[in-house]
């Protein structure tokens, strides 16, 4: 008989937040529905060793805390907290956060599986999709995870997600209060833009728009999940297909990703940015449009946002964009 606790009861609301989806996995918002499930799972030995904060045993009125805490610390921005679920049974696995400084632009990764579902995969899934997720749709430059010295799992993951180590230390865990045990440091860099090629094999041409509202506010488009630079925000635009005008790419562009109808007309030119990535040189005219018909939309599953002039420094760019927004801030 299914374990009624490890998935939520028709009628039970999950809590908000993100939803992500991978391959057999789901991680979602845990909920209070599943506070047994969590703490049949957790109050293992073999687990608790391996979490700085996990006591032994693992008190059953911790793990509810610990699921309502999930809310709040999302609520305030200081963690995302997610359940594992295996996505075809909707049986709780484990957990995965992230514990967020805004200070750095950084987040540090914690995880932990039941152990009737190790030796699957599912560490290495749950950890790729959330550090894919938090990479696209957080202000992150950095993640970081704190591991046992002697959890040979999870320093194997890390090490196929891309991190690299950057130290040793001890930290007291909770299951031994009073000891310091041996750690190991990781860290994952956001993926860096391509160095410069010297000399730039080819020449691309891309378009772009400060579209400018009536408060004089300029809308910025961040890029999705699954595209080069994910996360980083830059002005709506794309490539030229051959043949065409920079004001007609750039109005066929506008519609394709936003909605919006332009008339090239409208279209000022105002600077361009010129910059070598690896392989190619990007050659960019930025427009400036004032008037369209419709209202924007991410068509392709990017978030928008509306920047006043003197807080566009604030939104990482790709390095082609940055230099345009000096000009662009000081003549709005």
């Amino acid at each position: 008989m299914p374990d009624l606790f490890d998935s939520p009861p028709p009628a039970l609301a999950l809590p908000p937040g993100p939803v992500l989806r991978g391959p057999r996995l789901t991680l979602r918002p845990p909920h209070g529905g599943e506070v047994a499930a969590f703490h049949r799972l957790i109050n293992d030995w073999d687990i608790c060793r391996r979490v700085p904060d996990a006591p032994f045993p693992y008190p059953e009125a911790q793990a509810a805390k610990w699921i309502e805490a999930a809310a709040s610390d999302r609520a305030a921005g200081r963690a995302e907290q997610f359940a594992i679920v295996e996505t075809a049974t909707g049986a709780l696995v484990g957990c995965i956060g992230l514990k967020l400084d805004k200070t750095r632009h950084a987040a540090e990764l914690g995880y932990w599986i039941g152990r009737a579902h190790w030796r699957r995969g599912f560490a290495l899934e749950a950890a790729r999709r959330l550090t894919d997720w938090a990479f696209a749709s957080l202000s992150l430059t950095q993640l970081t995870a704190v591991v046992a010295a002697d959890n040979d799992g999870s320093l194997a993951v890390l090490r196929q997600l891309g991190f690299t180590q950057t130290g040793k230390g001890h930290r007291v865990f909770s299951c031994r209060p009073g000891q310091r045990l041996p750690v190991k440091l990781f860290s994952l860099e956001r993926a860096a833009e391509s160095a410069p090629a010297a000399p730039a094999r080819t020449v691309t041409l891309v378009v772009a728009a400060a579209l400018i509202d009536a408060r004089g506010r300029v809308l910025l488009a961040r890029r999705p999940e699954g595209k080069k630079m994910a996360g980083l925000w830059e002005f709506p635009g794309g490539k030229m297909e051959p043949g065409e005008t920079p004001e007609a790419a750039l109005a066929r562009e506008l519609r394709e990703e936003l909605g919006l109808v332009t008339d090239p007309k409208d279209f000022a030119p105002f600077v361009f940015a010129s910059h070598a990535y690896d392989g190619f040189h990007l050659l960019m005219p930025l427009f400036l449009c004032r008037r369209w018909q419709g209202e924007p939309r991410g068509r392709e599953g990017q978030k928008l946002v509306w920047a006043a002039p003197q807080d566009l420094s604030e939104y990482p760019m790709p390095a082609a964009d940055r230099p345009l927004i000096p000009m662009l801030r000081d003549f709005l």
